[in-house]
């Protein structure tokens, strides 16, 4: 008798087990649950088909005119403004962990091209493959390139350099850059001006002493 009772009562823990693992056609419910008490929204994959929206998306864009967190403004440069590139900068300033980063970066994305060293002599110029060389960042002719000419040519391309606007945003583009022309002041270039500075903080004034009452 004791043996039939453990086997009805196993058999009735099964069941019951089963019953609550069921997550629908979809695996959409969350089981079930005992006297809800709310409404559960329904969740959709991104990419899917949304009837909540009328164009039916579920990934939407970012709200007009708003900034995602930790991007940068957009810099409304339009290609083949040259004059706009001349005079085109940042007030973006970069400490030693930034600037090794737009080294990095700059290893990655022109070094193959521009060299490690910024000489020209990156491995397709070296292998006698390039069909012209690539600029070398040491040459008087660009040690005081502007700093918007390089932003230009890294976000639209240059000659037979392609775009890079969608490898680097707009601040890696200027870590590069920063990079660069810290290399290029050590070389013979224009000072750097791209260091991160701390501000010094303000001296706090004595407190003046207060005045006595008047004694009556």
């Amino acid at each position: 008798m004791n043996k039939i009772k453990s086997i009805a009562v196993a058999s009735l823990a099964l069941t019951v087990g089963l019953m609550s693992c069921d997550s629908g056609e979809l695996r959409r419910t969350p089981g079930h649950i005992y006297a809800p008490d709310m409404t559960y929204s329904r969740a959709y994959d991104a990419y899917t088909s949304n009837p909540n929206f009328e164009d039916g998306l579920t990934s939407r864009k970012p709200v007009a005119g708003t900034i995602a967190r930790n991007n940068e403004l957009p810099d409304h440069l339009v290609e083949g403004d040259t004059n706009a590139y001349k005079t085109f900068t940042t007030s973006l300033r970069f400490n030693e962990a930034e600037l090794d980063e737009g080294r990095r970066l700059f290893n990655i994305y022109c070094g193959i091209c521009h060299g490690n060293n910024l000489d020209g002599q990156g491995p397709l110029q070296t292998s006698g493959k390039f069909a012209s060389m690539p600029a070398n960042f040491k040459d008087a002719k660009y040690l005081h390139m502007s700093v918007g000419q390089m932003y230009a040519g890294i976000k639209y391309g240059k000659n037979m350099m392609g775009s890079y606007a969608s490898q680097l945003d707009i601040k890696q583009r200027w870590m590069v850059i920063a990079y660069i022309k810290k290399v290029q002041s050590e070389n013979g270039g224009d000072p750097y001006i791209f260091g991160a500075t701390t501000a010094a903080a303000p001296a706090v004034a004595e407190a003046a002493p207060a005045k006595e009452e008047p004694k009556h």
